[in-house]
C-alpha cells in the first residue's frame, strides 16, 4: 500500500534547472553588437519543421524562427542500480518551532534522465560561439544543488554529465532553401525521487538498564527484579533537533525502573 505522497515536482525542477543553465548564452556580430540566444523546452521535430517552413510566399517574416536559438528536452528515464540505497533508510527532517514532532521521509529512489540540447544557426560562427561557451563547464559533469528534492528543507546535489556531441549540416537543394546546422548535445542528470513523507516523534529520554548475574539469583533487587541498575538520558525540553553543543543532555544513574 503506498504511503502518503510528498509531491516535490522532481521533474518539472530537474527541467527548469537544467533550461537555466543555459538560459543566458549570447553570441557577437560584427555591426550588430551582442545578442542572446533564445532557449525553450520541445521536441527537436518540431523545431525543424518550423525553422524548414516555407515562408517565401508570406510577407509576415516573423513567421520564421529567428536563428540562432536552443532548444531541450527529456529523451529518456531509467533506475540507477549503481546509486541505489536501502530502501529501509529513512531522514528525519526538523519541523520549525516543534520539539517533540518531526517529518520522517523515507529512502528517496535514483534515475537517471536523458535530457538533449539543440543548437540550431545558421553559419558555423555562431554555434561555434554558443558551443564553446557550454563546453567548458562541463569536464565533463557540472553538479547544481537543487532545494526540497528529498523533502522539505534539504538540498541535494544533482551531478549533470555531458556524454555526447554531434554535429548535423545537411545543406541540399537551391540559393532559397534555408540553410540549418544543428549541434546535439546529450546529458544525463542524477536525480532522486522521494515520498512516504509522514510525522514522527522525537526521542528525548533513552533509558538503559543494567542486568546482573542470572545464576545468583539471590543478589536480584525485590523491588526491581528485571534490572540492577538504570542510566537515563534527558533532553532539555527546549532544544530542538538537530542537536549541539549548545543543547543540554543530561545523565542520571541509579534510575528505580521498579
Amino acid at each position: 500500500m503506498l504511503g502518503q505522497y510528498f509531491y516535490n515536482q522532481t521533474m518539472k525542477k530537474a527541467v527548469a534547472v537544467f533550461g537555466t543553465l543555459f538560459n543566458n548564452m549570447r553570441i557577437v556580430r560584427q555591426g550588430t553588437g551582442e545578442t542572446r540566444v533564445p532557449i525553450a523546452y520541445g521536441p527537436r521535430k518540431k523545431f525543424l519543421a518550423r525553422i524548414q517552413a516555407d515562408t517565401v510566399a508570406s510577407t509576415d517574416a516573423s513567421i520564421a524562427i529567428k536563428l540562432p536559438r536552443m532548444s531541450f528536452e527529456i529523451t529518456d528515464i531509467s533506475f540507477d542500480t549503481g546509486s541505489k540505497l536501502n530502501k529501509f533508510n529513512k531522514r528525519c527532517l526538523p519541523i520549525s518551532g516543534e520539539t517533540a514532532k518531526t517529518n520522517v521521509v523515507n529512502q528517496s529512489v535514483p534515475y537517471t534522465i536523458g535530457m538533449q540540447l539543440n543548437i540550431y544557426a545558421k553559419n558555423q560562427d555562431d554555434a561555434l560561439q554558443i558551443l564553446e561557451q557550454i563546453l567548458p563547464t562541463f569536464a565533463p559533469e557540472y553538479t547544481v544543488a537543487i532545494k526540497d528534492m528529498e523533502g522539505p528543507g534539504t538540498a541535494t546535489d544533482v551531478p549533470i554529465i555531458l556524454t555526447s556531441t554531434s554535429i548535423q549540416d545537411d545543406y541540399e537543394g537551391d540559393f532559397e532553401t534555408r540553410r540549418t546546422i544543428i549541434y546535439t548535445l546529450d546529458f544525463t542528470m542524477k536525480v532522486r525521487f522521494a515520498g512516504g513523507v509522514s510525522e514522527g516523534k522525537v526521542i528525548r529520554i533513552v533509558d538503559t538498564f543494567f542486568y546482573s548475574d542470572t545464576e545468583n539469583r539471590a543478589t536480584l533487587k525485590t523491588n526491581n527484579p528485571t534490572g540492577e541498575e538504570n542510566v537515563r538520558i534527558t533532553v532539555d525540553a527546549g532544544d530542538e533537533p538537530p542537536l549541539d553543543d549548545s543543547d543540554t543532555i543530561t545523565t542520571t544513574f541509579g534510575f528505580d525502573h521498579g
